[in-house]
């Protein structure tokens, strides 16, 4: 039986892919210490069985794509008391949002045999466009230590510490060269949130930019740089056009370049 002196958690899923809830699944031993110090009363991912009631903590995953989604985010607020977003669909719209800059109602009918079944936003849009958030936590997916940092800072009372530099500052810390520089190889990670461990550059890729954003990033200088490797216009606004690109600086470029 559930402790009643322990805080309710609750996991929800919008319009995703389920990988920001395994990552949750995936911190293993360490979710085994965070279930003795809160009560996971929603995660469909994990269980059936529910509480109903209030959270004390609710992580969302997932974007707003239609009108029923639009009014049950709501709903999520007015029963969370602390409500954290996870991951690029929840905070950016995700690659769904792909569907902002271009006529759903065409893809609907070459897609699906029944369109007209179809029932949806002609838009896809991060929740904090919908409802108060408290914290985003960033990723595609997210980083499994970042989610316990949150959770734990959410027990601790305190602000979560996540970094706010870029990928670039992961690669010197790991001792990674410069793709860019050294090969000539296109990198979003000058202007990606940092989070990864710089994963792709440590294997000789750029950066694709799972993490959205860093804090303050000139966007338009490093398109200069990749203009510079030879990249025509097209090109540099499908480098923005993935997991994060309905994010402002990225949408700007992308919009810059041509969408």
């Amino acid at each position: 039986m559930a402790s009643s002196k322990r805080p309710r958690l609750a996991v929800w899923k919008f319009a995703s892919c389920d990988g920001c809830q395994l990552s949750l699944l995936d911190c293993e031993d360490e979710l085994l210490a965070v279930a003795d110090a809160i009560d996971i009363a929603y995660f469909m991912e994990a269980t059936r069985g529910k509480i109903s009631g209030r959270y004390a903590l609710s992580l969302v995953e997932g974007s707003i794509t239609t009108a029923h989604d639009a009014e049950r985010i709501k709903e999520v607020r007015r029963r969370s008391d602390v409500l954290i977003t996870i991951g690029a669909c929840a905070t950016a719209g995700g690659i769904q949002a792909l569907r902002n800059f271009a006529d759903v109602k065409e893809y609907t009918s070459i897609v699906y045999a029944r369109p007209d079944y179809i029932s949806t936003l002609a838009t896809s849009t991060p929740i904090a466009d919908h409802v108060r958030v408290d914290f985003e936590l960033r990723g595609c997916p997210i980083s499994k230590q970042q989610l316990l940092e949150v959770v734990s800072a959410f027990l601790a009372r305190r602000k979560p510490v996540t970094p706010a530099h870029s990928v670039c500052v992961e690669c010197k810390l790991r001792g990674n060269v410069c793709v860019m520089v050294a090969h000539g190889t296109p990198c979003l990670g000058p202007v990606t949130h940092a989070g990864c461990g710089a994963l792709c550059p440590a294997y000789d890729r750029g950066c694709y930019g799972c993490f959205g954003p860093m804090e303050t990033p000139n966007a338009p200088s490093l398109s200069g740089w990749l203009a510079g490797l030879g990249m025509d216009k097209r090109s540099i606004s499908r480098v923005y056009s993935t997991f994060n690109t309905d994010a402002e600086p990225f949408r700007e470029e992308k919009e810059r370049h041509g969408t």
